[in-house]
Parts: structure tokens; sequence; C-alpha cells
């Protein structure tokens, strides 16, 4: 039987082609912990451990799965998310880390603030609205998506976390009903926002696993999304109450001002952690 140190070894060279170093390294980590449900520093001390057979054969599976690009959340079925470690598959985009920033602005600006309502659009895997009602105290939270798949991954989630979130499983760009205009003191959402053109600049990890219909939007109109939510939210928000969108990081200043546009007061560009555009926020 090989040590934890060789089958590390392993994974690495076995992937390098699919996944290059560093990105190879950390992969191989992430694997082990999971088959061998060992933490970083477990693994570090107990190097010349030998790895059962079964867990094994089960790293030589996820190996086969990551030498074909697919990325290790879908190997996995896991994503970690703000703390929350979330259930995954190609039905739901794996969440990013600038969404993680997204929802630590809103963390900070309503902490200490009692029985909030949230909704938020396109909600995929759940990851949003999840980790508000995690971290935040609140009364209602809605999660709005038209894919079933996607909201039956975002249940699973909930159910994890014994959170009574609310799924609305319907198209943005029909009638929301199940709302009550001017109740809402948050909307929040990350639509699909890349162009079709920007797909040859994409990982092919990206490309053949994730879900088009999550990511892309018509280079023709590529603010379609922004401008139903932002006319969407002046309807259900309360005065003085709060629009947060992730953005693709082009569009800034025209998301900016369609916000603007749709009656809000105060609009707000925010950067991300490598300096680009990538959050917009607005008052009521």
């Amino acid at each position: 039987m090989a040590t934890i140190q060789q089958t590390q070894q392993h994974i690495r060279q076995s992937i390098q082609e699919a996944y290059p170093e560093p990105e190879a390294g950390a992969i191989a980590q992430r694997l082990l912990q999971h088959v061998l449900q060992k933490s970083r520093l477990e693994l570090s001390l107990k190097q010349q451990e030998e790895v059962e057979p079964a867990q094994e054969e089960s790293i030589n599976e996820a190996i086969k799965r990551l030498q074909e690009h697919e990325p290790i959340q879908y190997v996995l079925q896991e994503a970690h998310f703000y703390g929350l470690d979330l259930y995954v598959d190609k039905r739901v985009l794996i969440p990013r880390p600038e969404t993680e920033e997204l929802v630590d602005l809103i963390v900070k600006e309503h902490q200490g603030q009692r029985e909030l309502q949230i909704l938020d659009v396109c909600t995929g895997s759940g990851c949003i609205p999840i980790a508000l009602a995690t971290n935040l105290n609140t009364e209602k939270v809605y999660g709005l998506e038209v894919s079933d798949g996607a909201l039956e991954v975002a249940e699973i989630n909930a159910a994890k976390y014994n959170l009574s979130i609310r799924w609305l499983h319907q198209d943005v760009f029909e009638p929301l009903q199940s709302v009550a205009p001017a109740s809402l003191d948050i909307i929040t959402s990350n639509p699909p926002y890349v162009l079709e053109l920007e797909k040859e600049q994409m990982r092919e990890n990206v490309l053949e696993y994730e879900p088009h219909l999550a990511l892309f939007v018509l280079n023709t109109d590529p603010l379609k999304y922004y401008k139903r939510i932002a006319a969407l939210a002046h309807n259900l928000l309360k005065e003085g109450r709060g629009l947060y969108f992730e953005i693709n990081e082009r569009y800034g200043q025209e998301v900016k001002q369609l916000v603007l546009d749709n009656g809000f007061s105060r609009a707000e560009v925010v950067q991300d952690l490598y300096g680009k555009d990538r959050i917009v926020k607005a008052l009521k």
C-alpha cells in the first residue's frame, strides 16, 4: 500500500496536464483531506501512514475525472463558501471568491440589524441566501431561480444548515407575485454576466462542465438581468434599503447608471480584492 506522501505525489503528477502547479498541489491536498477525512495538519504529520485500498480506489476514480478537466468541486460534490461546506454538482455554478466578497460586504453593513427580509435573484446553489441567513438576523429569506435542478441543490444546502428559506421557482422576467411590494430590506443578485465573446478566454473546466444558462448573456444585451432586477428591486425594497449586484468588470459604471435611472437615490461601484469593478450597491 502507498503512503499518504506517495499518494499525494501520485495525484499531483497524474493531473498536471489538466491542472498545472501550484494548482495540482492544492487539488491533491483537498482530495486527500476529503477521502481520508483528515485535516491539513493531520496529513502533514502522518505522511508515512498507509492509504487503505478502498480509499486508494476512490482517489484513482477522482484522478480520472480530474484528468478530464472536471473541477474538483464537482468531483467531491463540495464547495467551500463563506465558512460553509455546500453541496454542488453540474446543475449549479461553483461559488466564487468574488461572491464571498459580495456576501461579506452585505454582512458587515447589516450586522446587528434584526428581522431582515432578503431576496436573492438567480440563486443557483443558494450560496448567497444561505450565507446571509447564517450570518444575519433574518425574518424571511427568499431565493429565486428558474432552473429545477439548481433549486434542488439549493434545497439540499438549506436543509443541511436547517434553514427555512423560501425558494421561488420562476423566471425573473415573469411577474413576481410571491413577495409583497416595499417589504424587503436587501435584494442581491449574481446573475449571468459573462459575454458570449468572452468564452474563448475561459478555461476548459468551466466551459465543459459548468451550466451555461447561469454563466452567459448575449453580447447584444449584456445588462438585461440588471435592468429587470433593478426595476423589480425598486418596487420590492423598503425606502432606504439596499440592492447589491455582482457584475462583469466591464460594466461597473453602466450598471451604476442603470440603477440610478431606475429611481435609486445612491449607487456605488465597489472593487474586488484584485482591484476590478465587481459589485454595485444602491439605496432606494
